[in-house]
């Protein structure tokens, strides 16, 4: 241990920010931790080329990325580029990042990839909203759920917080497995009109970017295009047989996961992700972005009562079917038990972030601030944020039992 510590300390001495050239491969990047110290999380260290500042989510900065453990490097200085990521979250001073590797990574034991996504949390002080609904997907047998892992970013030698490191959501084999070809999509019903984005708007007026393929030629995005329209043409005018369009499971699956947590932006707003593949029915997800979800948003959103998404977008129409609604309600019946499990989850999780939760609130003072949207609530402490989080949960599972 003690050579490690040397080794580790000789290479801060010979790290300098000239990495830029291409014949310099420094092989630690140094970290300060004597402010905010270990917390029994990995920590990731980001430098950017000449400490170029991240502005926006289009620029791509060359940088270079080492995962730290407790006293020194868990791996080698690895290339990749650099990105803003998110919505309105992306304007918060603790904003998301996309990282692109040159080289495929496996992080954490999760399948290799290039592209992973580094989630700020900044609007859910639990920093828990998104972890335990990824863990929900894979409970109630979605077919992919991102995995994830926390751990602590430094960028640029600032200590920037406790992040939730994910898996972009792509097609690929060990993510969203789909053949890979023309007549198979990706796409995600949103309300941003990016450059970046191929967008189409249906016929009930929602607009969706092409995810896969992309580039897309226009023969693909008229058959997409088309072929939406047809289903919200069918679904809106109620002649439509719902297993010829859509799996039904899959999309009641889907729903719970929205419904339960109240999502703002799971009511048919945006980071709604939709699969189809010519001759098959069109498959909800995967799921994300529920750091607006559980309580979270306007006053409407922070009560545990009331249906809502059920009341949006495709699933307003849905719901009047007399199949789909049995098929939500029998659901409901026989997987109650994994969202109570996931409700008593939600203190056990609290363990993982106790120790780094200091840290975060220590960069971040924003606990008692409830004056500034989306910051709703005001808390003494991160134990409270996890204890209103399992409140409302609760509160949730009750209401859902007495108005099925």
């Amino acid at each position: 241990m003690f050579s490690r510590i040397v080794a580790t300390f000789i290479g801060f001495l010979l790290c300098s920010c000239v990495w830029n050239d291409p014949e310099s491969t420094p092989s630690y990047l140094p970290i300060d931790d004597s402010e905010y110290p270990y917390a029994d999380l990995p920590r990731i260290v980001i430098e950017t080329e000449d400490f170029t500042q991240i502005r926006d989510r289009e620029t791509k900065i060359p940088a270079k990325l080492q995962i730290y453990g407790k006293d020194a490097p868990e791996s080698d200085v690895l290339d990749l580029t650099i990105k803003g990521r998110g919505n309105s979250s992306f304007t918060m001073a603790k904003y998301s990042i996309k990282l692109k590797f040159n080289e495929a990574q496996s992080l954490f034991g999760m399948p290799a990839d290039k592209e992973w996504d580094l989630v700020s949390n900044q609007r859910d002080k639990s920093m828990l909203r998104n972890y335990i609904t990824y863990q929900l997907a894979r409970i109630l047998q979605d077919e992919y759920s991102p995995q994830c892992r926390f751990v602590e970013l430094y960028l640029n030698r600032e200590y920037m917080g406790v992040y939730l490191l994910v898996e972009h959501v792509k097609v690929a084999p060990h993510r969203v497995n789909l053949v890979k070809n023309d007549s198979s999509f990706l796409f995600e019903k949103t309300e941003d009109e990016n450059d970046d984005d191929i967008i189409f708007e249906s016929s009930l007026n929602y607009i969706f970017n092409i995810k896969y393929p992309k580039p897309p030629k226009q023969e693909c995005i008229n058959l997409l295009k088309t072929h939406v329209n047809e289903f919200e043409n069918r679904l809106s005018n109620d002649c439509i047989t719902l297993s010829d369009w859509i799996d039904i499971d899959d999309f009641v699956r889907y729903y719970w996961i929205q419904e339960f947590s109240k999502n703002i932006d799971g009511a048919f707003g945006r980071s709604i992700f939709i699969t189809w593949q010519v001759n098959e029915p069109f498959k909800m997800g995967p799921v994300w972005d529920f750091d607006l979800a559980y309580g979270i948003g306007n006053t409407r959103m922070m009560s545990s009562n009331d249906w809502y998404v059920r009341n949006q977008g495709w699933y307003q129409h849905l719901i009047k079917n007399n199949t789909f609604k049995s098929k939500v309600n029998q659901f409901w019946k026989e997987n109650r038990n994994f969202f109570v499990d996931m409700t008593d989850s939600i203190v056990s999780s609290l363990n993982l972030l106790k120790d780094a939760s200091d840290n975060e609130f220590k960069r971040w003072p924003i606990l008692e601030n409830d004056e500034i949207w989306p910051f709703v609530e005001s808390y003494n402490s991160y134990e409270a944020t996890v204890d209103s989080l399992k409140s409302w949960t609760t509160r949730r599972i009750q209401w859902i039992d007495e108005h099925l």
